[in-house]
């Protein structure tokens, strides 16, 4: 394997070295460190050259056939003119010389086989389609532009939409982002003013605890009594709804004045409770205190 390499290495080394001596001619080669990468890069230049040279060479022998035929041409009319005609390029005027010349570029422009009339006609002929085929090509290719145009500008208008509906959106995103940065603020104010007056209620119980108060007067207590209030008060409204009905009944008197008592019963006892209940409460509540809570 290593042998295979070394040989591929050399070989490669002697084609490098011909072309060297091959490009700079009698001039001494440079010197060059030789190594595997180096002489890759030398091979491909060798090869991009030789493959111009090659290119060259097809190019200037073609130029040199075109050459050719561009004499021959040339020598053919001017046969024609000296044979058929009897005139020589010599004996032309100025006028008919600049005529000849029209004439000639004119086939060349028109790529005719000849100068015929009938090759001038069918070239003028080719060209005209191809013309026209340009024109329409262009016509097209103006109708498309003009339709971009519209697209561009409408896309150009909806970007500057969008970039204005962007930019309101962040303005608003800023008000709302101080807004809620603000609730946020107002949120943790209450939440510890919430906190320190739990504290302070539980010590103020507390203190009220341990100067002899009455748990039944603290606060959760009172709400539980408060409730229990207000449900009696709804039975007193009922009873009392209960009691309108009966007493807008007309038949059966005895029955009815039984119902009414046992009603009016219901509802003094009632009352009775809740007169008891409020009056715990006046009797409970403690005197005003000069202690100063704090």
């Amino acid at each position: 394997m290593a042998e295979a390499e070394a040989g591929a290495m050399e070989g490669k080394l002697r084609r490098v070295n011909s072309w060297l001596k091959k490009v700079f001619d009698n001039q001494p080669i440079p010197q060059y460190e030789v190594n595997a990468q180096t002489i890759d890069i030398l091979c491909k230049l060798e090869e991009y050259s030789e493959a111009r040279d090659r290119d060259i060479a097809f190019l200037i022998e073609d130029m040199e056939l075109k050459a050719e035929e561009y004499e021959a041409d040339a020598n053919y009319l001017e046969g024609l003119l000296t044979e058929g005609l009897g005139l020589s390029l010599s004996s032309l005027s100025s006028e008919g010389t600049a005529y000849l010349n029209t004439l000639v570029n004119s086939a060349m422009t028109l790529e005719t086989k000849d100068t015929s009339l009938a090759s001038f006609f069918s070239a003028i002929n080719d060209m005209s389609s191809k013309l026209y085929a340009t024109d329409s090509e262009n016509k097209e290719m103006e109708l498309e532009l003009t339709d971009i145009k519209k697209k561009l500008t409408a896309a150009l208008v909806l970007e500057k939409q969008l970039e204005e509906d962007l930019k309101k959106t962040k303005e608003h995103l800023e008000v709302e982002r101080d807004k809620a940065e603000s609730r946020s603020q107002n949120l943790k104010f209450l939440t510890d003013k919430s906190e320190d007056f739990r504290i302070r209620i539980k010590a103020a119980e507390e203190q009220l605890a341990a100067t002899g108060l009455d748990q039944s007067l603290m606060h959760q207590s009172l709400v539980s009594m408060s409730e229990k209030l207000a449900e009696m008060q709804k039975e007193i409204v009922l009873l009392k709804k209960k009691l309108k009905s009966y007493l807008d009944l007309t038949p059966n008197p005895s029955l009815v004045q039984v119902k009414i008592e046992e009603v009016k019963r219901e509802l003094n006892a009632v009352e009775a409770e809740f007169a008891r209940q409020i009056d715990v409460l006046t009797l409970e509540m403690p005197e005003p205190s000069k202690h100063k809570f704090t």
